[in-house]
């Protein structure tokens, strides 16, 4: 039986990043505007690396195309699911993502990007961007046409703890002051929308792709409403966010003794808080892991807070 295979962070410098990867995880990270921790990667702009046992070396990319068995053999031409922490210390670009079929057709065949969000911590007055309020697609031009993005833009306040599913076709922005452990499809295909007439760090305004944009923005904007249902076992307190076609996403709160039963192709595994064992691996804060096809009974033991993740 292959052991759980734990993974090596990439790290992403973003124009509105900072340095809470590090001061929060105790993360190695490269630069004071750190924006973005890929944890659990097979994408081809980062794929992390297995840092235990007889695979260690390889990227998940790798045994993706060597080893498809670790994933009950699904088939895929790249690991469908890519796990992130994002450090907003200043706004995101305000953007939308393609479905699988626009992306399929405009971005050389790749996945489209449908995602959710878990607020890890956040500044008190913290808020993000969830949606529009244009109700037809001519109301919704003729508003980005005329800049006018405090109507447009539909604002959300937020605090930790606080969980939203984004499909694909969504208008968002993730806005500063904000940690976010986000699950999404493998995609790195971003439309933004509007950058706040931002320069980057050669004086240039950033690149915007506002006629994509419109092309797949959803109008008018259904938000989906998310009800988490809650389980409580001896040790450990269940919350199922989300169980749609592109993803499964399960908190797990533990205080002691407890087991998983591994039943997915593979599971993901990130360690919010705490720490504790899991199978004969000691865990802590910040530690991601993918748990592979056929593990069977995943034994945990501790204080602390686990986010799940599969198909």
């Amino acid at each position: 039986m292959t052991d759980i295979l734990f993974l090596e962070p990439e790290f992403k410098d973003r124009i509105w990043g900072g340095t809470r990867l590090h001061d929060v995880y105790g993360y190695d990270i490269p630069t004071s505007t750190t924006g973005e921790c890929w944890a659990i990667s097979g994408h081809e702009a980062g794929p992390t690396k297995v840092k235990n046992g007889e695979f260690a070396g390889k990227t998940i990319a790798d045994l993706w195309q060597t080893n498809r068995e670790l994933f009950g053999g699904i088939s895929g031409s790249e690991f469908p699911l890519l796990i992130k922490i994002l450090d907003a210390k200043a706004d995101l670009s305000v953007q939308v993502h393609p479905d699988d079929a626009y992306a399929n057709a405009h971005e050389n065949g790749g996945l489209g990007k449908t995602e959710c969000w878990y607020i890890l911590d956040c500044d008190e007055d913290a808020h993000i961007i969830y949606g529009h309020n244009a109700q037809t697609r001519a109301q919704f031009e003729t508003m980005i046409e005329k800049g006018l993005w405090d109507a447009l833009l539909h604002k959300v306040s937020v605090k930790p703890g606080d969980f939203f599913y984004v499909p694909a076709g969504t208008v968002h922005a993730i806005c500063k002051g904000t940690l976010i452990l986000e699950t999404q499809q493998s995609s790195d295909t971003t439309y933004r929308l509007y950058d706040y007439d931002r320069l980057d760090d050669q004086g240039n305004p950033r690149e915007l792709h506002v006629a994509k944009s419109i092309d797949v923005t959803k109008v008018p904007q259904d938000l989906p409403k998310i009800t988490p249902s809650v389980e409580t076992f001896d040790n450990a307190v269940k919350t199922t966010y989300v169980h749609s076609e592109f993803f499964t996403v399960e908190k797990y709160k533990i205080t002691g003794p407890f087991a998983i039963e591994q039943t997915h192709p593979f599971l993901n595994v990130s360690i919010l808080d705490g720490s504790g064992t899991i199978g004969e691996h000691q865990v802590q804060k910040g530690d991601h892991l993918l748990v592979p096809a056929g593990f069977g009974t995943i034994a945990i033991d501790g204080n602390m807070t686990i986010m799940t993740s599969h198909l």
